[in-house]
């Protein structure tokens, strides 16, 4: 493991951040992969997705991995991966396996991690300059799942894809993108895929701003 560098002098910025994410209805994005991925909270639905993914949004998900060259994950979601992709290269999950172990994965945490995954790398605490670097050195880094990061990059705008794929469920509680208190932002809608056939749908949005325009409907 080392620690990337945040110099960013003679830096040509042209790589794309994507932000990853799949949530319910009521924004909810908190463990959809499995009942022990995050259960803080008392999070009871963990898995929620599993039982929603069919051939539309699963195609959608591979296209977006096939196109990445670079991972940009939180602690937590890293620490998951680490433990379960590396065993997957000979299984029925081979192809995403491979892929994720041949590109370099870059973790965000104020810690020391110890980072065992093939060409892993630390950032520094200077998120902005660090990922200056990142889009001078990839062209399609993404963010998968990481909510509590992804919430730091669309707060200060440090993203230029969301990909949101919106699931017919409701959850209730649990951990969103967009929590009750904030911080306000504005999006703008890029494009949207193909409704699966269990009612899933993939919504793309760019950064607008921090600063909601209002109006009077009078």
């Amino acid at each position: 493991m080392r620690r990337l560098s945040a110099a960013t002098e003679g830096v040509l910025v042209t790589g794309r951040i994507h932000i990853d994410l799949f949530s319910t209805l009521d924004g909810v994005s908190q463990a959809p992969g499995g009942p022990e991925e995050d259960t803080d909270g008392g999070f009871r639905f963990g898995g929620w997705q599993a039982p929603l993914i069919d051939e539309a949004d699963g195609a959608q998900i591979m296209a977006g991995i096939q196109t990445m060259d670079a991972l940009l994950l939180g602690r937590r979601t890293y620490d998951i991966f680490a433990g379960y992709w590396p065993d997957q290269l000979d299984g029925s999950a081979s192809e995403i396996a491979h892929k994720f172990d041949a590109i370099p994965k870059y973790v965000v945490s104020r810690g020391t991690p110890d980072l065992t995954w093939r060409d892993s790398h630390q950032l520094g605490r200077d998120l902005a300059a660090e990922l200056a670097v990142l889009r001078g050195r990839h062209e399609e880094i993404h963010v998968i799942g990481s909510i509590d990061f992804a919430r730091t990059l669309v707060a200060d705008g440090l993203f230029d894809q969301l990909n949101l794929w919106v699931y017919p469920i409701v959850l209730g509680a649990g951990k969103r993108l967009f929590p009750p208190d904030g911080p306000p932002a504005s999006l703008e809608l890029l494009g949207a895929g193909t409704p699966s056939e269990k009612g899933t749908i993939l919504l793309r949005y760019g950064w607008k701003g921090s600063t909601p325009e209002t109006g009077d409907m009078t």
